[in-house]
């Protein structure tokens, strides 16, 4: 990412955006509400459009020609596959229609055009992959938050990503059921070695699980490094009366 600048009208959210995210790492978005977190999560994907800067993944500019030209819908589902992106999203977007398997197999089956009987028995791996086998034929309303959020992850891993980029996965969730979607989370990053991007409040969270955790507000990065570091000993007046805070709620 590099000089990303968005807004909405005349309210600017991202005032500039540089940051490089490593194969295999796994990086914490910290920051309040209103930072610009889920803004860059929806450019990165180009669910928005850049007003200004540059997002790649070696290489690959989602949802543009290499002239710049931006793409349609279907081709910038293309590259997405191409690139190896995966989203997954705060309030878990599922299909209220469909089954959960039938959530899983839809990118499958649309985007990445596998036949339906093979689609629905990926899916049947992927939901034993977040512990949801039982409850595979279940529509979205008979299943708790926690499980429709279990099911958004294992849509996005249907394109195996490279990348996942999860948008405040728990921020939707009652606080009983947050620890069974962090566990899945976690798993992903520990056993399997993704690259993921994630923006979180749950500070614990990130100190046992990101490799850096990268500290935003007012659209900007104020602070990033170790877990440890940004954590325990922030030095920006911003990022400091933050974490106090969230560390305050949290005891």
């Amino acid at each position: 990412m590099t000089g990303v600048h968005k807004a909405f009208g005349d309210h600017e959210v991202l005032r500039g955006i540089d940051l490089e995210i490593r194969k295999g790492e796994v990086v914490a978005l910290l920051g309040p509400s209103g930072s610009g977190k889920s803004t860059l999560l929806r450019l990165i994907n180009h669910l928005d459009t850049l007003d200004t800067g540059k997002i790649s993944f070696d290489g690959i500019e989602v949802g543009y020609r290499g002239t710049g030209v931006p793409l349609p819908e279907r081709e910038v589902a293309r590259q997405r596959v191409d690139a190896g992106v995966g989203m997954v999203f705060q309030h878990f977007n599922l299909f209220g229609h469909l089954t959960a398997r039938e959530n899983v197999a839809v990118p499958l089956r649309w985007v990445h055009r596998v036949p339906k009987d093979e689609a629905l028995a990926a899916a049947d791996q992927l939901l034993g992959r977040v512990g949801l086998s039982a409850r595979a034929h279940a529509l979205p309303r008979q299943l708790s938050g926690g499980q429709q959020q279990r099911v958004g992850i294992a849509r996005a891993l249907a394109g195996r990503p490279q990348v996942l980029l999860l948008d405040e996965p728990t921020s939707a969730l009652d606080p009983e059921l947050v620890q069974e979607v962090l566990e899945v989370v976690r798993s992903l990053a520990v056993d399997d070695g993704l690259t993921m991007l994630i923006a979180t409040h749950q500070l614990g969270f990130a100190r046992e699980v990101a490799d850096r955790v990268v500290f935003m507000a007012d659209g900007t990065v104020l602070e990033q490094g170790p877990p440890e570091q940004v954590l325990d000993n922030p030095k920006h007046p911003t990022a400091v009366r933050f974490l106090r805070a969230v560390h305050t709620v949290e005891v």
